[in-house]
């Protein structure tokens, strides 16, 4: 995961469960991608969310593509 993506993706055990959030604000790397994959654009996310910004959906999918390259490499 690049430093810049670990500086927004946080997880906190207290907070949604542990699972990463944005920032330490109640809103998940996986809420974001659902958003996208039911067909919201990033435009719509922006207004809908107004205290994220575009560097966090970024994050998100940096964290995203950081964790399936990690599962990739963990299959033998």
């Amino acid at each position: 995961m690049t430093i810049y993506c670990h500086s927004i993706i946080t997880i906190e055990p207290g907070k949604r469960s542990g699972k990463p959030c944005i920032r330490g604000l109640r809103i998940t790397v996986y809420d974001i991608l659902e958003y996208f994959a039911s067909g919201m654009t990033e435009q719509e996310i922006l207004e809908d969310f107004d205290y994220l910004t575009q560097d966090d959906i970024r994050a998100c999918f940096a964290y995203a593509a950081d964790r399936e390259k990690q599962s990739m490499e963990q299959k033998p």
